[in-house]
């Protein structure tokens, strides 16, 4: 019997988010599988990575805006750096 082991649970899991094309099926699943303090980090990324792609304020004015620590908008500058230009483009696109 194979073992199943974290990274098979994650891909698992993305799979089946690849499956919900229901917004409020997202929420269920993520409410399900998230505790509410994940699903705050999750919204604070998404702000923090939406606001660096489109390049209108500080990381200080970001800090202020959404009441976040300059450590996790360093995170997430450096996590842009590195993404896949490709993939950063469909962000870009998708987020602005």
């Amino acid at each position: 019997m194979k073992q199943i082991n974290a990274e098979d649970g994650w891909s698992d899991f993305l799979d089946l988010c690849s499956q919900i094309k229901n917004p409020k099926k997202f929420d269920k699943a993520f409410s399900l599988f998230l505790t509410f303090e994940e699903r705050e980090n999750m919204a604070s990324r998404y702000l923090i990575i939406k606001a660096l792609l489109e390049g209108k304020l500080t990381q200080r004015e970001i800090a202020e805006k959404y009441k976040v620590s300059i450590a996790q908008i360093t995170r997430g500058s450096n996590a842009l750096k590195i993404i896949d230009p490709e993939f950063k483009k469909f962000l870009e696109t998708k987020l602005n």
